[in-house]
């Protein structure tokens, strides 16, 4: 394949950033413009004699919010390990080189110089081909590492998932206190300006654009570590770039006309900057420049071909596909380095055969990545034993992608959250064609089926949504797709078997028997193996995860594996395991490592080898592999390392690993309740999955849409549902549905939270129906015949000031229908059986009453439904089938107020004074009726979450 870009040097000239590679022959340098972001190819000779440069080792892309773009370059790489040759490199540190001026670029290049200086002096993140050695200190923990956030710390070397440590005893490095107290960075922003008795000050200047030159930044104190790695000395410099970009940018964006609030840009960019910045650099994403590391052994069989590597990669493991597609569309393809995110670890040994015993002992086990790149290059007569590698590839996918709570079950599409393929392979150190090597891949993800759990809560009990029917089309999907790429499917879940998870458990059960009842997937059946991982391995008594591996003995002997010689296949992995607790961290990380332990046995065995890997005590090394694997994986979902990876690295369980557990549970639980909201909106926008607007969603709810779940289908469905369910009466003919707020209480316009219902209109009746769309089912109803409605006012409806979004007057609108009750008028409520219960009180509200009805009421008896347009702007348009020139929120009630008018008069044009144009709730009322007690709640919320 055409070959990428390794190292380049970034200048910031005058008319654009000039991206020239080095030490790389026929590759011209690439020219993005300031002002329009155009890219386009130059000569060297305009960057010969610029100063304003920095190197890198990579680009990830382009990152653009609003009119303003950051240029993402890898500023540094570690390499983690070899295959056939080729380096497989993890990110550590990335820099953001705006796109709105010269001096703008110049000042982030001279922090990146000034980074890579530090780095260089304290020899943080080295080049791969530096001498590296292990602090005598650094001993493999008997319990997880005590890390609560995706960003490791301390020295890069010794964080590095994918580098083994020594095997020291069993100890326990951290208490819950220290963790809160000494590594409050951890914790995200807030723990570190609470614990900072400068921190809030330094933010709040930083949030508003000001300098913060004088005030004491967290982490810039000389005793904090001082790798590439280490966020205490990086968020500085990151906080710097933002800081030194942040006020030109935002001029930029008011004179350019900014589709997001001013408001918004001014608060959340600088944090999305941040986060980017600290994702990127979490040590989670790896790379290769001349390898597909995305395909598992016998799928990537195009290297050498003419193809870009982009082009080549499985797209459901592409990182940064939305950031690099300013770089594909222009066909600069040598400039797109595809990511990927989720773990790569490797680690050589030596198998020492007894002449006399049919077993062998694993004589030696490579350390550092360094000790087995070297052990790849030993000539194979001066060996003393056989030398192996097993190298560990754990794939997250970008479909459904995000954090714990936030991104659960199943998608329209059949994807599921925390998707993850994890595929061991064993060679020999040599790579030599004519060796034998192996190939052994899991997969990991959510429960196949719609469901939601609370943040707030230690244990949250999993709450099923939508109906079966449509849990089950999803379910086909998700298996149809499982079996379309890997085969035969073997599910294992490891939920409990009582208690609050154990519905959901009987709910995948039955659809697993459903659909093998069906003729399976594709003709093939699903394998279904309910193992109640707590009940069984009560007492910590872990090692009777043997009992699964016994009872899967025989469904595994027949997935086999992958077997490769010479590039020619002897055989391939027929099945997949599936392997799913609820968060599929934890428990499956124990399940999957005892599947890998097996299946490294039994090819070692195939090459005349025999290990026992669960009693020999030097093959510790195995299990820290995994763990490290776990550990990773659980960070990218969670923020937190594994729970029970005391008994994943040294097959025991005690109780320091239980007190261990006990903080990474904490931490994890903060992590829940206060940094996951804004982080999985910077995720959704950086893989394009949403737009700029997620930002002004997040502001005003604190939270951020599902853009796996399309609230378009959702809404149809609802109005078609509603519609065969209230309207009783065959011959009334339905005009037109629409999903409205409305409030809770009938009879008022000022009852809050509203609620999201349906408006249904026939050409007799009107009908007002709250459905609930969890499970899809109509919870009660009101009809209004039409001959009762006296009138409609339409105009501003403002129900809060909290945020810009919220006090816009064009696009916070609504109208109120109101009418006199009568006979033809009822309500119901379903209570399981549907009941009549018709009482319809008079209005509340004075400010909307009056007009002369068509009926003979009196006017003390006058009846209200108001309704307040949906936001037609939504951060998923363009991704759900939503065009950019979507209906205005005026449009629409303007369309709803024409056809009521229009049914109750029997197709007639306008009515003079049937349609009152007034606000319903105007921004100055609005103003008066929020309390102080919302305001300081909001402005809380926004402090912690934002």
């Amino acid at each position: 394949m055409p070959g990428l870009v390794k190292n380049l040097v970034v200048v910031a000239a005058v008319e654009g950033l000039i991206l020239q590679p080095t030490g790389q022959r026929n590759q011209r340098s690439l020219q993005i413009k300031y002002a329009t972001h155009q890219l386009s190819s130059v000569s060297h000779s305009k960057v010969a004699d610029s100063l304003s440069s920095a190197e890198f080792n990579g680009i990830v892309g382009l990152l653009t919010v609003a009119p303003v773009s950051y240029l993402v370059g890898i500023l540094h790489r570690e390499q983690v390990a070899q295959v056939r040759g080729c380096p497989i490199y993890v990110i550590t540190d990335v820099a953001l080189i705006p796109l709105s001026s010269q001096s703008d670029a110049q000042k982030a290049i001279a922090e990146a110089k000034e980074s890579l200086r530090k780095s260089s002096q304290h020899g943080g993140a080295q080049p791969p081909d530096s001498d590296t050695s292990d602090d005598d200190g650094a001993q493999l923990e008997a319990g997880p590492r005590d890390e609560a956030s995706p960003i490791s710390s301390g020295s890069s070397t010794r964080e590095d998932p994918s580098v083994a440590r020594p095997v020291g005893p069993a100890r326990s490095t951290s208490s819950v206190a220290e963790d809160v107290i000494e590594k409050k960075g951890q914790y995200g922003r807030f723990a570190e300006r609470w614990f900072s008795k400068k921190g809030w000050t330094t933010e709040k200047r930083r949030v508003q654009g000001m300098s913060v030159d004088g005030v004491e930044k967290p982490g810039s104190s000389s005793d904090q570590g001082t790798g590439p790695s280490d966020p205490q000395s990086e968020a500085p410099s990151a906080a710097a770039t933002i800081d030194g970009v942040q006020s030109s940018d935002l001029e930029i964006s008011s004179r350019a006309g900014n589709s997001l609030p001013a408001t918004v840009t001014n608060t959340l960019l600088p944090k999305l900057l941040r986060t980017t910045r600290l994702l990127l650099g979490s040590r989670s994403f790896f790379f290769s420049y001349e390898l597909d590391i995305t395909r598992r052994l016998g799928t990537n069989d195009k290297k050498g071909s003419e193809i870009p590597l982009h082009k080549v990669v499985d797209p459901a493991y592409f990182w940064n596909r939305h950031l690099a597609l300013p770089f594909i569309d222009g066909g600069h393809h040598m400039f797109v380095l595809p990511l990927m995110q989720g773990f790569v670890g490797q680690r050589a040994f030596t198998v020492k055969r007894q002449a006399d015993k049919p077993s062998a002992d694993v004589a030696h086990a490579e350390e550092g990545t360094e000790s087995v790149i070297e052990a790849q290059g030993k000539d194979e007569s001066v060996r003393p034993a056989s030398d192996y590698l097993i190298t560990l590839i754990s794939r997250r996918s970008v479909k459904r992608p995000g954090l714990r709570y936030l991104r659960r079950g199943v998608d329209d599409d059949g994807n599921t959250a925390n998707s993850v393929e994890t595929e061991q392979i064993l060679s020999k150190a040599s790579w030599e064609p004519s060796d034998k090597v192996y190939s052994f891949t899991q997969i990991r993800g959510s429960i196949p089926l719609f469901f939601s759990q609370s943040p707030y809560s230690f244990k949250p009990v999993p709450v099923l949504q939508h109906s079966s029917e449509t849990n089950h089309a999803a379910f086909v999907r998700h298996f149809s797709s499982v079996v379309g790429k890997y085969g035969d499917a073997q599910i294992v879940l490891l939920v409990d078997k009582h208690g609050g998870e154990a519905e959901i458990g009987r709910k995948y059960e039955e659809h697993t028997r459903e659909i093998n009842a069906e003729g399976g997937v594709t003709g093939r059946k699903l394998g279904f193996e309910w193992f109640d991982f707590h009940a069984v391995c009560r007492g910590m008594k872990f090692e009777n995860v043997s009992l699964l591996m016994d009872s899967l003995g025989e469904r595994l002997e027949a997935f086999g594996e992958t077997v490769e010689v010479a590039g020619n296949h002897l055989r391939k992995q027929s099945g997949v395991l599936r392997t799913n607790c609820m968060d599929c961290l934890d428990r499956t990380n124990v399940v999957q490592s005892a599947c890998g332990q097996g299946a490294l046995e039994k090819q070692l065995q195939e090459e005349g080898v025999v290990v026992n890997l669960r009693t020999d005590v030097s093959t510790q090394w195995f299990n820290a592999l995994w763990a490290d694997n776990g550990d990773a994986i659980s960070r990218q979902y969670s923020s937190t390392a594994a729970l029970k990876g005391d008994y994943t690295r040294t097959r025991r369980r005690n109780y320091r690993g239980a007190i261990n557990d006990l903080g990474l549970t904490l931490s994890r639980y903060f992590n829940n309740v206060i940094s996951d909201y804004f982080s999985q909106a910077a995720i959704d926008y950086l893989l394009g999955n949403v737009n700029a607007r997620v930002f002004e969603e997040f502001e005003t709810d604190m939270m951020s849409r599902d853009p796996g779940f399309s609230m378009q289908k959702v809404r149809a469905n609802a109005i078609e549902t509603s519609s065969k369910i209230v309207i009783a009466d065959q011959s009334e003919d339905l005009i037109g549905g629409w999903t409205l707020l409305s409030p809770r209480e009938q009879n008022t316009v000022r009852t809050f939270p509203l609620e999201e219902t349906i408006l249904l209109v026939t050409d007799t009746a009107l009908y007002r129906v709250s459905f609930d769309f969890n499970i899809e089912k109509v919870s009660s109803f009101e009809r209004i015949d039409l001959r009762s409605i006296t009138g409609i006012i339409r105009g501003t409806y403002i129900t809060s000031t909290l945020t810009a979004a919220q006090v816009d007057t064009w696009r916070n609108v609504g109208l109120v229908i109101k009418y006199r009750p009568g006979k033809e008028d009822i309500a119901r409520v379903n209570t399981r059986s549907l009941s009549s219960a018709v009482d319809l009180d008079g209005a509340k509200d004075a400010d909307v009453d009056g007009g002369s009805g068509r009926g003979s009421h009196k006017a003390d008896s006058l009846g209200i439904l108001a309704f307040k347009a949906l936001p037609a702007r939504s951060s998923l348009a363009g991704f759900e089938g939503q065009e950019q020139s979507e209906m205005s929120e005026k449009e629409l009630v303007n369309i709803i107020c024409d056809e009521v008018q229009r049914a109750a008069f029997g197709g007639q044009g306008a009515v003079s004074g049937f349609v009152e144009d007034k606000d319903i709730v105007s921004l100055e009322e609005a103003r008066k009726g929020t309390g102080l007690l919302e305001q300081w709640g909001h402005s809380l919320k926004k402090m912690v979450w934002a």
